[in-house]
């Protein structure tokens, strides 16, 4: 866990990102929990970046508008043992 808080935050709600491929092999990405948070990419790179930028003007954005923004707990990842 990061000892900045926002970074923290984004680094949280980052591990909830979902990605899909188009068709014609470009990437777009989204945060369930952040409701409108979505970028695009033309590789998975460009698009995590893409997203990760989104997510931090969402939360400025939100801050200053005084929207409740979502609690977000890291999520770990399992490994299964079979």
């Amino acid at each position: 866990m990061s000892p900045y808080a926002l970074t923290g935050y984004i680094d949280s709600a980052l591990s909830y990102a979902e990605y899909d491929k188009f068709e014609d092999g470009t990437f777009a990405g989204r945060i369930p929990l952040c409701k409108g948070v979505i970028a695009f990419g033309k590789t998975l790179k460009e698009c995590e970046q893409e997203l990760q930028s989104t997510l931090e003007d969402w939360i400025l954005l939100g801050l200053k508008m005084g929207h409740d923004i979502p609690m977000i707990k890291k999520q770990s990842a399992s490994v299964d043992s079979e």
